[in-house]
């Protein structure tokens, strides 16, 4: 059986195109992608403007618990690195049913936020002490569980976790949870394989950044990984403050995108993930390399990391996407807007996202992010075009900031003057509408579990 839905505009790979016929299969791909089809093939017609659902390429769920609590000086001056040490306190008390509960929640959020699909960096293994669950694959099933009720596309990235700093510095007691070995790890892909190929999850690895993976470490697990499924994804924090910058050159003398590029595979398989602070050489390397450059923008600004240098990434035909990180925001829109104001912020032009083909800001970066995305995800979602998946949302047409404009200034009122989540009708992932009238069907339910599971964590 198929099903189809015809749209009076869609966003195309290419641009924007008129009475768009989507047909997908039972197995939720597109069949069809007909541009100028007629009215009355018995498809459904879409309330507004369709465009290509967005992949989250970052997220660590379990920081949606929480997002906002950590916006008051906790010293003479705050960081990233002091943030951390909050976010340790909280991770500490997070069993299997918090993180399930919270996740359902965030990814219902984030299906009505415009993202079709996640890639989860997982990095809570054990229990409260350190010691492994008796199924060691406790929390990343709980993660799983939370993906199929909701219904949103996912990648899962369990990651590796070993030092405390550049050196081999031992880990602390916040990281306690974290910590394995590279052989427990891949024996800990190994047991996730058969839940993520069941549920059509894919599967990849995430070395956590340079200070918390040795170089054998980080060989030996990106050469394991490689021998279960040589196509799997590796994302990896990178170069993300420049406290990271100045201990790496003084570890090793480079700079971490540099000693990355020197000493590991990197490919199109990569996501490097936040990579802020760059040079020039690690620009153009970095892209080179087929890389995918993860940007977290709202994420970037709650942590005070810095602002990545966008035209040069993209002028070195750089790929990218972005990701919620920590969720202080959960929209897709909103990122794309905080990536375009950085870039006005630092070099006082505006339309910096724009180019020639796409002159539309919204629609230049929607594109672009959706392709990057795409193949951090390691999943077939990288737009509205057969053999992808059929993962779309559509806008809504009568809401007042959009109403009455032309498809391309709908989006981009969508992202610059709506209030971005209100202005999203649906959303369909695999050829299943997930969301309508702008509410997931677990909604009610699923916020009602995510403020109970906070309440309890937050407890004295």
């Amino acid at each position: 059986m198929t099903r189809s839905l015809l749209a009076a505009d869609a966003l195309l790979p290419g641009g924007w195109a008129k009475d768009v016929l989507l047909t997908w299969n039972d197995a939720g791909e597109l069949a069809q992608v007909q541009a100028g089809a007629q009215a009355g093939q018995g498809a459904a017609v879409a309330r507004g403007p369709v465009i290509p659902g967005m992949p989250n390429l970052h997220s660590h769920a379990f920081q949606r618990g929480f997002a906002g609590l950590t916006e008051h000086r906790a010293g003479e001056q705050d960081s990233f690195w002091s943030w951390r040490t909050l976010m340790y306190r909280f991770a500490a008390r997070l069993g299997p049913e918090h993180m399930e509960a919270i996740a359902t929640w965030l990814y219902a959020e984030m299906l009505e936020a415009g993202y079709t699909s996640v890639c989860e960096f997982q990095y809570v293994h054990h229990q409260a002490d350190g010691r492994a669950y008796a199924d060691d694959a406790t929390l990343s099933l709980a993660l799983l569980r939370a993906a199929t009720k909701v219904g949103i596309g996912f990648t899962l990235l369990p990651v590796l976790y070993q030092t405390s700093g550049f050196g081999g510095l031992a880990p602390n007691e916040g990281q306690r949870r974290f910590i394995r070995t590279t052989d427990s790890m891949l024996g800990l892909l190994e047991s996730l394989k058969p839940a993520c190929d069941a549920q059509g999850a894919r599967l990849g690895l995430a070395p956590h950044s340079l200070r918390a993976v040795p170089p054998d470490a980080l060989r030996n697990a990106v050469a394991g990984l490689g021998a279960m499924d040589p196509s799997a994804p590796i994302h990896i924090h990178i170069a993300e403050q420049t406290k990271e910058v100045d201990d790496c050159l003084a570890w090793s003398g480079q700079r971490p995108v540099e000693w990355l590029l020197d000493h590991a595979p990197v490919d199109a398989r990569w996501c490097l993930v936040h990579a802020t602070h760059m040079n020039d050489a690690e620009y153009q390397r970095g892209a080179a390399s087929g890389a995918v450059a993860g940007l977290c923008p709202t994420t970037e600004a709650n942590l005070g990391d810095g602002i990545f240098d966008f035209a040069k990434w993209r002028g070195h035909g750089g790929a990218w996407g972005v990701g919620s990180d920590s969720h202080a925001t959960v929209n897709a829109a909103e990122e794309l807007l905080m990536l375009e104001y950085s870039q006005r912020f630092a070099s006082r032009q505006r339309n910096v996202g724009a180019t020639a083909a796409q002159p539309h800001v919204a629609t230049a970066l929607t594109l672009a992010a959706v392709q990057g995305g795409a193949q951090a995800a390691a999943r077939p979602v990288a737009g509205l075009a057969v053999g992808q998946r059929a993962d779309f949302v559509v806008l809504d047409a009568q809401h007042l900031a959009l109403q009455g404009l032309s498809a391309p200034d709908m989006l981009s009122a969508h992202v610059f003057a709506s209030h971005r989540t209100s202005a999203i009708d649906a959303a369909w992932v695999g050829g299943r509408e997930r969301v309508s009238a702008g509410r997931h069907a677990l909604h009610d339910d699923a916020a009602q579990g995510f403020v109970a599971a906070r309440s309890q964590l937050l407890k004295d």
